[in-house]
């Protein structure tokens, strides 16, 4: 079958080395380092989690248990990112989960995860950046009708979307150096919250540990289940073990997105070494970082009196300590920052690596010549970013961004095996150890975590895929480059590239 088309690891790299399909020839420019990569990561993974999550989930489902949360949330992290690690050092090119679907599972179901994090990348800028105006507005007393969930065009999202699309426009090696600053900013705070919040912590606001599970009063409608619940019949309940993997599926959301350094890849000096190193990095050291935070937060406030918005500052104020939260505050508008800045320049490295292929109009591939990025899938980005966080409150979709990436890491866990099998020869500088083990071990712990999250969020988020179908079935399939080089090829030949 057509749909079913793969395309070859040989002619992956050889599009990556030589700029073939993007329209110019020119390809992306190597600038990267694995500093730069790191910082990047952090960039994208240090912001609401540590900020917003951790008091809506510790209030909500798991109490201070919501460390485990955060811990479990973090080791299923770090199981896909060796699956990454090892597909990055092979196959360095933009598209990531994309391209490494393309190369083991077909065309089809490439074009559906690279829909899925089109998804991702564009609705976590958009979360972010009216949250970074939320903060803004509380830092410098700025009116709540253009930059809170109160106004009806939020200036202050669209603003900081605009301003940091032209960043990414300009060049990812500039990107790297704001991104660096800020990840020193944000994460130095984080030290500080961890260290003066100490002084405030008593152990009696961690007690219980684990909340005792509570049959919920109010009617729940089925859409606000967690699809497990829902399947399995179970009363809806909250806190206890079932209410701590609720949440541990929730701040998943908070480790969305460190596979952009894999998206990366293309433009990294030496992605055999780079990659893996930066992905390591940062899930260890964005893993350690939440835990601490969320174990000194609920150890300074019970987390039945936890403020669902600002929960740091908040807390402080609780030990009148308010001053500290003037830190939290920069810290918040410092790391919201990068993260939307690294979200739109990985949804334009996806948005590249489709155009590339013929899945989107090839046009949206070109690099810059003279910036040596995708400029105009770039700008586009930015425009549907800036739309999307000036006009929707989009509050209630932080669980589809952890499903589109939960939906991604599965399938570059099951990648591994798969490529492994038909490409035994393929030079990997970086092997995920235990293989197949670890890789089946990634791809049920992700499939876990999907079916704790909301009813409603499967339903948006397969409304999402029917869509990108419909794109797909209706343009991608017939312009694709595969199918152009199969009509070239003679009956037989034909028969054999469409089986490969």
């Amino acid at each position: 079958m057509s749909v079913l088309r793969t395309k070859t690891v040989e002619a992956i790299q050889s599009d990556a080395a030589g700029g073939e399909g993007d329209g110019e020839g020119s390809g992306l420019r190597k600038t990267l380092r694995t500093r730069d990569l790191v910082g990047f990561g952090v960039g994208i993974v240090i912001g609401t989690g540590i900020f917003t999550l951790t008091g809506i989930q510790a209030k909500e489902n798991a109490g201070p248990a919501v460390v485990v949360s955060f811990l479990i949330a973090g080791l299923v992290s770090m199981l896909a990112a060796l699956c990454y690690a090892e597909l990055a050092s092979a196959v360095p090119t933009a598209g990531s989960a994309y391209t490494y679907a393309y190369a083991t599972l077909g065309e089809v179901f490439a074009w559906i995860i690279g829909w899925d994090l089109v998804l991702e990348f564009a609705l976590g800028a958009a979360v972010v950046a009216r949250s970074w105006s939320g903060y803004l507005a509380d830092l410098f007393g700025l009116p709540p009708s253009l930059f809170t969930e109160e106004s009806t065009v939020n200036i202050g999202a669209v603003a900081i979307v605009l301003v940091l699309g032209a960043v990414a426009a300009v060049g990812v090696k500039e990107s790297a150096r704001v991104t660096n600053t800020l990840v020193l900013v944000k994460v130095a705070i984080s030290v500080f919250i961890i260290i003066v919040g100490a002084f405030f912590m008593k152990k009696a606001n961690l007690l219980p540990f684990i909340p005792t599970a509570e049959a919920t009063t109010t009617k729940v409608n089925t859409i606000d289940q967690p699809l497990l619940q829902w399947l399995g019949g179970f009363e809806p309940a909250t806190f206890g073990v079932s209410g701590l993997f609720t949440a541990a599926a929730v701040v998943f959301f908070a480790y969305t997105g460190f596979e952009a350094v894999a998206n990366l890849s293309e433009e990294t000096r030496n992605p055999a070494r780079d990659i893996p190193r930066a992905l390591l990095i940062v899930l260890g050291l964005c893993t350690a970082l939440y835990v601490m935070v969320a174990f000194v937060v609920t150890g300074m406030q019970k987390y039945t009196d936890l403020d669902s918005s600002a929960p740091i500052a908040k807390a402080f104020d609780a030990n009148n300590a308010s001053w500290a939260g003037t830190f939290v505050a920069i810290a918040a508008v410092a790391g919201l920052t990068s993260v939307i800045l690294v979200d739109i320049i990985a949804m334009s490295r996806i948005g590249f690596a489709l155009g590339r292929d013929g899945l989107l109009p090839q046009s949206v591939a070109k690099s810059s010549p003279r910036f040596g990025t995708p400029f105009r899938f770039t700008v586009g980005t930015t425009i549907f970013v800036a739309i999307l966080a000036g006009l929707i409150p989009l509050t209630d979709l932080s669980e589809m961004v952890s499903i589109g990436t939960l939906f991604a890491f599965l399938i570059v866990s099951i990648a591994v095996p798969i490529l492994r099998r038909t490409k035994p020869g393929l030079k990997r500088p970086f092997r995920v150890p235990l293989s197949p083990i670890v890789p089946i071990i990634s791809a049920l712990a992700c499939i876990y975590l999907m079916l704790n999250l909301v009813v409603g969020t499967w339903l948006r988020f397969l409304v999402w895929l029917a869509l990108g179908m419909i794109i797909y079935l209706a343009y991608g399939r017939r312009h694709a480059r595969l199918a152009a080089k199969l009509v070239d090829l003679p009956p037989e030949a034909t028969a054999t590239k469409t089986a490969e």
